[in-house]
């Protein structure tokens, strides 16, 4: 694709889709090729702000919702209204609701879960799918719960089910010191000691995040004060209930061409097998069409390493886009 001079301002604007209202940012191009950017926890939009401007300076029209139950998005209060299949329900929506009819998609934590998906029961509207963090993993032989169950109670995921417990010790502190401590999460930290809250057992970083000014922090916080953490909590409390409603998938291939993109010391990569995953090549057998990034850097790695990550998915997106 020819370059742009400058990818323009960041534009702002709301869409009525799926039955809730999606805040939607927007850089580049009106006529580029469309990339979505779907965000995870607990992120929104702007978590995506250095791939938008790379995006848009190269004549792609980049496109960074903030997820149902973050930001300025609509956030329903059943938990119900969360499940995966809602979820990529609002990425099809806001596709037709662009007049898009495929889409290049780019997927981040609970927004990888989101694309992974996305290509799984709409491949025909996916030209690519980039996934970072997390990657696709097949349906699992049992209920999540069952899973969460072995981890203990201490486990993150175990104390996330249970609606308003998570709620209410975040409560204990500020809204930018909960961010922070997620944001500074290492490897030993998805499990707290017997009795402990997670969100105590987190530690928050004592030097500033070298990839966040406190100015965006103090935009995170700003939402996240507006909207809580409620609904985006509610994303852990629906995956026994995806579980369920994925059966009809189980065993089903990722057909559309992927690349996977993750930290050597992303959470993801130890504490839930992903390194073995990878290697062993049980990734490749789900993904068949798959290529794997595996560089510095910790979980929130579109920030932490926004060169190198656009660099990534740039030159991945050029393969697939007509000069």
């Amino acid at each position: 694709m020819a370059s742009v001079d400058a990818g323009g301002e960041v534009r702002h604007w709301s869409a009525e889709v799926n039955g809730v209202s999606l805040h939607v940012a927007e850089q580049g191009p009106a006529d580029g090729p469309a990339v979505l950017l779907l965000h995870g926890f607990p992120e929104l939009w702007l978590s995506w702000r250095h791939q938008m401007a790379a995006l848009a300076a190269r004549g792609f029209r980049a496109l960074a919702p903030d997820l149902r139950g973050y930001g300025d998005s609509s956030a329903p209060t059943d938990p119900a209204a969360y499940t995966v299949l809602h979820l990529v329900g609002d990425a099809v929506a806001l596709l037709d609701h662009l007049r898009v009819p495929k889409v290049f998609v780019v997927g981040h934590d609970w927004g990888a879960q989101v694309a992974w998906h996305l290509c799984l029961l709409r491949p025909d509207r996916v030209r690519t799918v980039v996934g970072l963090g997390v990657p696709y993993f097949p349906r699992a032989p049992r209920p999540m719960a069952e899973l969460f169950a072995a981890r203990g109670d201490g486990f993150y995921m175990t104390q996330f089910q249970e609606p308003g417990r998570a709620e209410k010790a975040f409560a204990r502190y500020d809204v930018a010191t909960v961010l922070k401590k997620f944001y500074s999460i290492e490897l030993d930290d998805l499990a707290a000691p017997p009795g402990v809250e997670i969100i105590d057992f987190f530690q928050e970083s004592s030097s500033p995040l070298q990839w966040m000014t406190d100015k965006e922090l103090g935009q995170y916080a700003e939402k996240f004060q507006k909207s809580g953490f409620t609904g985006p909590l509610n994303y852990y409390r629906m995956m026994d209930t995806n579980w369920s409603l994925t059966a009809p998938w189980h065993d089903a291939k990722i057909t559309v061409p992927a690349k996977f993109i993750v930290g050597e010391k992303d959470i993801g990569m130890e504490s839930f097998g992903g390194k073995h995953y990878i290697e062993s090549g049980g990734f490749k057998s789900n993904v068949p069409d798959l290529e794997v990034a595996i560089i510095e850097g910790h979980h929130f790695l579109q920030q932490e390493q926004a060169e190198r990550v656009n660099a990534e998915i740039l030159s991945f997106l050029d393969k697939f886009t007509e000069n």
